[in-house]
This record gives C-alpha cells, sequence and structure tokens, in this order.
C-alpha cells in the first residue's frame, strides 16, 4: 500500500498530511458537503508503509485522510476511533500531539 504524503513545519511543530494513495485528487461528497483530497495538499511524494509509520511516530500535527492510512495510525496507538469522521464512508482524522 502507498501513501500520499506532503510534510512542513507549522509554529515549529512538524506537520504531515497523509492520505491513502488510491484517493488523491478526488472529491469525496455527502450531502452539501464536498471535501477535495488535492494534490497540493496530499500530494508532494508517495511512500512506502515503513516511512508513513516513521511520519505518524515522529510528527506533531498530522491531517489524515483514508481507510488505510487510519487504520494504520489506529494501530500505531495514534489517535482514538472515537475521534474519526466519516464523509461519504472516507474516514478523516486530525491529531495534534504535545
Amino acid at each position: 500500500m502507498q501513501f500520499s504524503i506532503r510534510t512542513n513545519n507549522y509554529q515549529n511543530q512538524s506537520m504531515l498530511n497523509i492520505c491513502d494513495a488510491n484517493i488523491l485528487g478526488k472529491k469525496i461528497i455527502q450531502n452539501e458537503l464536498t471535501v477535495h483530497i488535492s494534490e497540493n495538499y496530499y500530494g508532494d511524494r508517495f511512500v512506502e508503509q515503513d516511512e508513513a509509520e516513521s511520519l505518524l511516530k515522529n510528527s506533531s500535527i498530522i491531517n489524515m485522510a483514508g481507510k488505510e492510512t487510519i487504520s494504520l495510525a489506529l494501530k500505531l496507538g495514534i489517535g482514538s476511533k472515537n475521534a474519526v469522521k466519516l464523509i461519504s464512508d472516507v474516514p478523516f482524522l486530525i491529531i495534534f500531539q504535545a
């Protein structure tokens, strides 16, 4: 499984935007809400699972989208299943770690 990522620093914190590679560029629509999984936000480069795990473990702010991404984060103990939000069956999760 590949993941699409973009990393940067935000207020001296490491920020990771990560999604399942297969949803990059798609629009997720539910009722009046449209979320675009844009290349500008998530699409700097593709990584394999081992690098995705390392990035998830070492980032302070994480914006995640996609079933595989969320599943991996939860398996690593990052985030809570209760905090996951579904939009048209696509899970989203945002983490702020100190």
